[in-house]
């Protein structure tokens, strides 16, 4: 571009930031007024605004296509012109002003008010961000290639790493030890040379500068990895990372384990030092402008009054405990239960800190065992779209490093650096683990101190530290012989410790259990999914996940206390489990503990959450105790099956039933493989009218139909 055009450019920025109004108010000179105020440190210029601006058609799209094009000049430029306009601009007080850079520049005018040599970027108190357009389509990070580089760039992936904020130099100040002349040097990369000697002709050359920390500027810094997701990976290739580069009012605005969608300049980044592998080769990073997080964290969520309008219509509901359960993952049909138990997860128990520092963990630990296609894997898909806050990971995947964290080497640095995984990088969240049971016993046994301490202690490199993981777990298992083998104990099926067991809140056994009925309404409910893209019609209306989202967020800020009176009841509660587990003795399903008390009461708190009440009611307790004793009668199938009839006797009862029903001796061939497939016993057709033939119950005819014998 030539002179002229970036003239013309100037001409056009200082127009559209002195004009451009919303709601008859001037936008940009209000933003400019709290800059001057002290009360903001940036200026966000909406590339919406641009394409908006009341010039024509084609100057507003050929400054937009520049800005996007050559996004690091024209941040330049948009600076310059705000800095001329606001020197025009007078500050609401001049105390407000009066800090360390504003001193500096007053001594930088000599007695005709001349200005001398210091930078502009010295006095410049903010910085200037560009925000995306309303309908930017966020690209894949394969998408991003060299010819970007300078562009304005919008893509998506999730945050893996942070560093510390750390200051970075923007303008260095030098003071001569012999004249005491300044000079200011400006810093645009990296890595810059420092000023040696002074250029004053009456000082003595051999004078040496020394750096003014207080004259000279810094700015927040602070470096992050983002990853692409794993649904933008192509088949047979590994996500890819790059890295991004925070300053100002930015930082501290993200953290491991965000997904976002983040614009920014693409840049390049020189190989320079020992490091270096070539000077020729230089690898890539985003500066941030723009950070715009997937889900909104329940400490962020906006409370607007639609929001509250519509979140207190849906809490006058009657039972908005079943509705709400049922509004998970709809599209699945069943396991009402087993959603309500995923309800109060992500609503979970409020935590509390002892006046001695012990922490008694509220967050819900539900694990869901089953036979394979019971969408065991589908249940916790949905959980992590829900929460704002979710890692989803398998068991035979993740090594027991992956799930807790790793010692890697920067390749910048080349230190050794603690780099989170699974269940720290879901703190404050859900880390949902499937195919539980196949993994590694060293790997599990890093789940125990995560699960009930919250934390995960490193020892390693020397490295020793704890990191947070205030995580709830939510693990998906099959049973150890495949399906559910009912002639063998729980213990034998599950293939679990009972240190591990005894952590888990919930454990549901969700069977496949063929019936005739059942089995045709789930074919229907599939088919109305695959047809229609949704569930069929139901009686309620399901609740969005972003309401949800809502409405677990404000129930998450209420926290419920225990009266006296239900204290003594639950502990009346708890000894009855004991002893009936006691009595149980070997046919005992699960293991009773100390944990399951406070089970027990992290369910009855969640429960008071959802109905948004400070104090537990009786109700709530007793359907903690029914939720628990659901979850442990589902793992009592075996019981049952140990006294079940032959299935050749239960086919004759089913049709000697029948007959009697219908008053009617004979009974037809496809009536009797009808009554044998919705009684799951089709295998044992031949095997039964043979075996009472030749007892002389009955008569078979050549159509293999019987008559009964009186």
């Amino acid at each position: 571009m030539s002179e002229d055009e970036y003239a013309r450019d100037r001409t056009l920025i200082a127009e559209f930031l002195e004009t451009f109004k919303i709601d008859n108010e001037p936008y940009y000179l209000s933003l400019m007024q709290n800059v001057i105020d002290c009360e903001s440190q940036s200026i966000n210029v909406e590339l919406q605004h641009i394409q908006q601006f009341s010039a024509s058609m084609e100057e507003r799209e050929q400054l937009l296509d520049r800005v996007m094009m050559n996004c690091k000049r024209y941040t330049d430029i948009f600076s310059e012109e705000i800095d001329k306009i606001m020197q025009n601009m007078s500050a609401a007080s001049v105390a407000d002003t009066e800090d360390n850079l504003h001193i500096v520049w007053q001594h930088q005018f000599d007695e005709t008010g001349t200005q001398m040599h210091a930078p502009a970027t010295l006095r410049r108190k903010y910085d200037v961000f560009f925000k995306p357009l309303r309908d930017q389509v966020p690209s894949k990070m394969r998408e991003i290639r060299a010819k970007m580089i300078g562009h304005y760039v919008t893509l998506k992936g999730m945050c893996t790493r942070m560093t510390d904020v750390k200051p970075r130099l923007e303008v260095a100040c030098y003071t001569c030890e012999g004249c005491g002349q300044e000079y200011f040097q400006e810093v645009t990369n990296d890595e810059f040379v420092p000023m040696q000697n002074c250029e004053s002709q009456t000082c003595d050359k051999r004078c040496a500068l020394f750096i003014e920390t207080r004259a000279s500027k810094f700015s927040r810094y602070q470096e992050a990895k983002i990853q692409e997701l794993s649904e933008d990976v192509p088949t047979g290739h590994v996500p890819r990372s790059m890295s991004i580069s925070l300053v100002g009012d930015i930082t501290r605005t993200l953290g491991p384990g965000d997904v976002i969608d983040i614009s920014g300049i693409f840049l390049p980044r020189m190989q320079t030092g020992y490091t270096g592998t070539s000077g020729l080769v230089s690898t890539t990073y985003l500066q941030a402008m723009s950070i715009a997080p997937h889900k909104a964290k329940y400490t962020e969520m906006e409370e607007t009054p639609e929001i509250t309008q519509r979140l207190h219509k849906l809490k006058n509901i009657p039972d908005i405990y079943t509705h709400l359960a049922k509004s998970i993952a709809p599209e699945i049909y069943g396991h009402v239960d087993v959603k309500k138990a995923l309800l109060l997860l992500l609503c979970g128990g409020v935590t509390r800190t002892l006046a001695d520092g012990v922490k008694i963990r509220g967050d819900v630990h539900v694990c869901l065992m089953g036979d394979p296609g019971v969408a065991k894997s589908q249940l916790l898909k949905h959980i992590v779209s829900i929460a704002p806050r979710g890692v989803y990971t398998t068991g035979r995947g993740s090594s027991g490093v992956g799930l807790t964290a790793s010692i890697q080497r920067d390749n910048i640095t080349q230190e050794l650096i603690l780099e989170g995984g699974a269940l720290v990088l879901a703190d404050r969240g859900i880390c949902c683990i499937d195919e539980f049971d196949k993994m590694e016993e060293s790997d599990r046994t890093a789940i125990h101190e995560v699960m009930e301490q919250q934390t995960v202690s490193i020892a390693k490199a020397g490295i020793t530290t704890t990191l947070n993981a205030r995580t709830t777990v939510l693990a998906a298992a099959n049973p150890a012989f495949g399906r559910y083998n009912t002639s063998v104990s729980p213990q034998e099926n599950i293939n679990l410790p009972a240190a591990l067991l005894s952590r888990f809140d919930l454990m549901w056994l969700i069977l496949d259990v063929p019936d005739v009925d059942s089995d045709i309404e789930l074919a229907r409910h599939v088919m109305s999914v695959h047809r229609e893209g949704r569930p069929p019609s139901t009686s309620f209306d399901p609740v969005s996940p972003s309401e949800l989202r809502a409405y677990i967020t404000v129930a998450k800020h209420t926290d419920p206390h225990i009266p006296e009176d239900l204290a003594e009841d639950i502990a009346s509660a708890y000894s009855g489990i004991r002893q009936a587990e006691d009595e149980a003795g070997s046919d005992a399903t699960g293991y009773t503990t100390a944990r399951t008390l406070l089970s027990i009461i992290r369910l009855s708190e969640a429960l008071a959450r959802l109905r948004w009440a400070s104090v537990v009611s009786e109700k709530d307790v007793e359907q903690a105790l029914s939720l628990m004793k659901m979850s442990k009668a589902s793992l009592e199938i075996h019981q049952a099956s140990r006294t079940r009839v032959d299935p050749v006797e239960s086919l004759y009862l089913v049709l000697r039933n029948w007959a009697g029903e219908h008053s009617n001796h004979f009974v037809h061939f496809s009536t009797i493989n009808q009554l044998s497939i919705k009684h799951g016993l089709q295998d044992v057709v031949d095997a039964c009218l043979n075996e009472y033939a030749g007892l002389g119950v009955w008569i078979i005819d050549l159509q293999r139909s019987v008559t009964f014998v009186d």
